[in-house]
């Protein structure tokens, strides 16, 4: 849209939340830094936040007032996340729920979007892909990451994500991961791949 001085002025195609009256959104996530980040970094885009940190509170969220956006984690502390986005489906089918998760897999990427996910996201996601997420058409595809990480650099993240939910034991991850303690630590003490 240009003004009378010639400038462009953002239109509803700049912003696709401006074509959406009900702008609120949920977070969902046990992980604090991550979900604080997230609000913020939301906010600023123009969207309603409420931080929910379990599958309880994420539930009641729902029940008091349906949001018309929701991120969700899948592994939450009290249970699973789709457990939350079978409820905002029942309660608002509109809703647009995106799942988050660091273990990402076929089957439950299908049952995520079975249970009423609008779509699936791989940890770490961003602002803006989780944004470019929730705004897409249904049936389109997301725009691909313009700088994914490298294989190397998702095999480190799992490990280091296993590491921490085995309370940083190395042996403990090592038999988790199927892996010799030795090679273990050798990874563990390098730094991270780009």
């Amino acid at each position: 849209m240009l003004t009378q001085s010639g400038t462009a002025t953002p239109g509803p195609e700049a912003d696709p939340l401006a074509a959406f009256t009900d702008r609120s959104l949920l977070i969902v996530d046990d992980d604090k830094p991550f979900s604080t980040r997230l609000a913020r970094a939301m906010e600023s885009r123009g969207y309603e936040v409420q931080v929910a940190e379990s599958v309880a509170e994420g539930v009641s969220a729902v029940e008091s007032r349906a949001p018309a956006f929701a991120v969700i984690d899948m592994r939450l502390g009290d249970g699973n996340g789709l457990d939350v986005i079978a409820r905002l489906k029942e309660q608002r089918p509109e809703a647009r729920g995106v799942i988050l998760t660091g273990y990402g897999n076929i089957a439950t990427a299908v049952n995520a979007v079975k249970l009423g996910a609008f779509d699936y996201l791989a940890k770490p996601a961003d602002a803006d892909e989780i944004h470019g997420t929730l705004m897409a058409q249904p049936g389109e595809r997301a725009d691909p990451p313009e700088n994914p990480m490298s294989a190397d650099r998702v095999r480190w993240e799992h490990i280091q994500r296993v590491y921490e939910l085995c309370g940083r034991n190395v042996s403990e991850t090592a038999r988790r991961l199927n892996m010799h303690r030795r090679t273990l630590q050798r990874i563990l003490a390098k730094r991270a791949p780009r």
